[in-house]
């Protein structure tokens, strides 16, 4: 199982299931991050947190928490 955590900088990824609970859940589908979706990763800060995502034409920046709830395939 790979994580959006695990993701190189430059990849594109399709995000293949959510794990975590209730609003963390709630907040992550809520930036649009859901099943079937790709999602680019433009860039990694230094130490790893956070990560700069493209999803859906937009760009996101997550916390490596949220970005290890976040299987990809």
């Amino acid at each position: 199982m790979s994580t959006l955590r695990d993701t190189a900088c430059g990849q594109t990824v399709k995000v293949k299931r959510l794990s975590g609970e209730g609003p963390v859940k709630r907040r992550i589908m809520d930036m649009g991050i859901t099943k079937g979706v790709d999602v680019f990763v433009r860039k990694v800060a230094p130490f790893g947190d956070p990560i700069e995502v493209t999803v859906r034409g937009y760009e996101l920046s997550l916390r490596k928490a949220d970005a290890e709830m976040i299987e990809v395939e």
